[in-house]
């Protein structure tokens, strides 16, 4: 397979990284609507599409923001023009950016309901798809790992057997989703468990993965990426330090 993967219709080149992040936002969309329709949702329609709104404007930001903010020194000097702002991105800031703008959407409406729960899987599901095409770019896209003489590593583009971080991602992703499927299929955990064990495993995930990817370091041999895991690793302390208190008593079914 040579990097990066480009898909050729007649005249049309398109890319599959572009390809896959389309397929990406509709399945994760579909899929948030199919578990809709399946499970009782307490949040009213309205404010449902509020939390939506607020979400996906926190996404764009945060994940432009922090994405950028990964060079430092290109971010503050703006040598690289503004191109460099909005193509820069990463899920990190994504998911702290829309988490940041539902907290603050149900605020200005009045919304008490934890709401996260219903997008924990169709996030899952469009991250492992957006990783394909992440993978399918090779070193055309920022998430390709340091080199490595391990038998797995992945010859990306420049010739240099590299750590798939991207494949890592993808398989810890399907173990997170089983993990939560048994969770739900044996436990009945507070509201918003689900989507504070999904937070909380994928930032302590990246904040280990980005040792073995290219970085500026910042503070303490730490990037930006992991210094902002730790900050959400902080927000979400509550599941890492007090576990069972995730548990709704005395309802334990296997």
């Amino acid at each position: 397979m040579e990097f990066p993967l480009i898909f050729k219709f007649g005249a049309i080149t398109v890319s599959a990284h572009l390809l896959f992040e389309l397929l990406a936002f509709s399945a994760g969309f579909q899929y948030f609507l199919r578990l809709r329709r399946q499970q009782e949702d307490r949040i009213s329609d309205m404010n449902r599409l509020w939390v939506l709104v607020g979400a996906t404007a926190g996404a764009l930001i945060g994940s432009r923001l922090l994405g950028a903010l990964e060079d430092p020194e290109l971010f503050f000097s703006g040598r690289a023009g503004w191109l460099y702002y909005y193509q820069s991105k990463t899920i990190v800031g994504g998911l702290l950016g829309g988490l940041i703008g539902v907290e603050m959407t149900k605020k200005m409406i009045g919304e008490k309901h934890s709401s996260g729960d219903l997008f924990t899987f169709p996030l899952i599901l469009a991250m492992i798809i957006g990783r394909i095409g992440c993978l399918s770019s090779g070193i055309a896209e920022p998430t390709y790992g340091l080199p490595s003489g391990l038998p797995w590593a992945l010859d990306l583009g420049d010739g240099i057997p590299r750590h798939p971080t991207a494949l890592y991602e993808i398989v810890f992703l399907l173990l997170l989703w089983a993990s939560l499927r048994y969770l739900q299929r044996h436990y009945r955990l507070v509201p918003g468990a689900y989507f504070q064990l999904f937070m909380t495993a994928y930032l302590f995930y990246r904040l280990l993965v980005e040792f073995i990817r290219p970085g500026t370091e910042v503070l303490w041999g730490l990037n930006v990426l992991q210094l902002a895991c730790i900050g959400g690793l902080i927000y979400y302390r509550r599941v890492w330090l007090r576990p069972r208190s995730l548990l709704l008593p005395g309802i334990i079914t296997g």
